[in-house]
């Protein structure tokens, strides 16, 4: 057993920073005092930290210091064989884990509303995705999980495949029945490759859903920004031994990261970590109680509805994760979007993400019973001032959404991306191959992929939420009123 409340790359970086060295290294601002005093004063003696690679403070891609203390201190606590530091986010570590399972041609199964990441994953080790629809719930407007039945008819058709990808959970806190699924997977050989950026803190609460490594998974890419206290840009990526070659993991990760890795983002993973091992269970559990507790409030707003365990049950709804707070604003008949700009506007709050239906609001261990009620009360202040039809078909017949079926897949992502492309307009695009990735952010997940027949369900679908103000991402055309295709 390792000691938890130990933090090894922190304690390095704070013992190098006050051992008063005159530094003739990297970065140029010299521990700040090169730095304009405007970015100075506002960072602050953070600065000091701001280091490179030398003895005493490791190397990311051949950790033998304080980085692999650190890095085994985090695979002990959620049970993995390794772990790793990710300092360009989930996203790199997701191309990583993709990198590792497989080359060109090799066959991936993939959710259909995976992240943009495991596209770009997808295109840059040459693999071939097969797309496997998840559940939709229309009432809400949302895609769930993928079911475990639909995991094992891609298996069947696809045998030869290298792996499968899961999301544990979906953006919105749904989460399939992951352990069923790796017990299909491993059956066959075949690994299981974890998208958890949601679900770093899963592993503190039996009132979450169960974290990836714990059912069986051999690969896990987590978020520990985007939940827990570290900075921006950090992750981890766990793993088994068995059905991952570890040396080959270790490659492609040095691959997608940087050689001067940030040693502030580093250690506030370091640290992140050391605060879950000693105070995890606690914080987490009043975090879910302000959930619980704003929930309850929510859905007793007229014209409202957040949604919860009431949807369990249902096909690729196994288990949930109530720190997710997505409130329906649909009944007062008004786009997700539009509550986003209010609320950021009128009442300064912002919110993690809106849809053409929803806004999503993360309740973490940095919120507070005050920061609770000024939500409640500001979504309270809308519904008075946007009274509408409290009838969800309606609203949905007005709006005339229907989520589109995954379109074909005609030739490989990466052999559409980078072959001979022209420009046309994205209204007369259908049944052309779409040669770029189109994706509204956030979730970030891709409407369209590279290799994919442009249906003219799936053209409507994209105008419904351009028409909604929803936000563009991947194509050169970011307004997309052209799109490039294979010529």
């Amino acid at each position: 057993m390792l000691d938890q409340s130990k933090t090894p790359l922190f304690e390095a970086l704070s013992k190098y920073a006050n051992d008063d060295v005159t530094p003739f290294h990297t970065p140029g601002h010299k521990m700040g005092k090169g730095m304009h005093h405007d970015l100075k004063e506002m960072l602050g003696t953070s600065l000091k930290l701001d280091l490179t690679i030398m003895p005493e403070l490791d190397d990311l891609h051949e950790p033998h210091g304080p980085i692999k203390e650190a890095q085994d201190l985090a695979a002990e606590l959620y049970g993995a064989d390794h772990s790793y530091f990710m300092v360009n986010g989930t996203t790199g570590g997701i191309y990583a884990m993709i990198l590792a399972i497989a080359g060109p041609g090799d066959k991936i199964i993939v959710p259909r509303n995976a992240h943009r990441s495991t596209i770009g994953g997808i295109i840059l080790s040459g693999a071939s995705p097969v797309f496997v629809r998840p559940e939709i719930d229309t009432e809400i407007g949302l895609a769930m999980g993928v079911s475990p039945a639909s995991i094992e008819r891609a298996l069947d058709e696809h045998p030869d495949a290298k792996g499968i990808v899961v999301i544990n959970p979906t953006y919105y806190g749904v989460a399939t029945d992951l352990k069923a699924i790796v017990d299909m997977a491993h059956k066959r050989s075949i690994p299981v490759v974890v998208d958890e950026a949601h679900g770093p803190h899963l592993k503190f609460s039996d009132q979450l859903p169960i974290q990836a490594l714990d059912a069986g998974a051999d690969i896990v890419a987590q978020s520990t920004h985007k939940l827990l206290g570290a900075m921006t840009q950090c992750s981890l990526v766990h793993c088994r031994e068995g059905l991952i070659r570890v040396p080959r993991l270790k490659a492609m990760l040095q691959l997608v990261q940087s050689t001067s890795p940030n040693y502030i983002l580093m250690a506030s993973i370091d640290v992140a970590r050391m605060q879950m091992a000693k105070y995890g269970e606690e914080l987490w559990q009043k975090a879910i109680e302000l959930s619980n507790y704003a929930r309850k409030q929510i859905n007793e707003i007229p014209g409202l509805y957040c949604f919860g365990e009431e949807k369990l049950g249902t096909p690729g709804s196994y288990s949930f994760d109530p720190t997710k707070i997505t409130v329906t604003v649909k009944g007062l008949g008004i786009k997700g979007t539009e509550a986003q700009d209010i609320l950021r506007h009128k009442h300064k709050i912002q919110v993690e993400l809106s849809d053409v239906y929803n806004v999503l609001f993360l309740i973490t261990i940095g919120d507070s019973k005050e920061d609770i009620d000024k939500l409640i009360n500001a979504l309270r202040d809308i519904a008075i001032n946007h009274k509408g039809n409290y009838n969800f078909e309606s609203i949905a017949k007005i709006y005339n959404i229907k989520y589109p079926m995954p379109p074909a897949q005609v030739i490989l992502p990466r052999d559409a991306l980078f072959g001979n492309t022209i420009v046309v307009p994205f209204e007369d695009s259908e049944g052309l191959v779409c040669a770029e990735i189109v994706t509204f952010y956030p979730p970030g997940i891709p409407m369209l992929c590279p290799g994919e027949k442009i249906s003219k369900e799936l053209i409507d679908y994209c105008n419904t939420l351009k028409n909604a103000n929803l936000h563009i991402s991947g194509p050169e055309d970011h307004t997309l009123k052209t799109i490039k295709v294979v010529d």
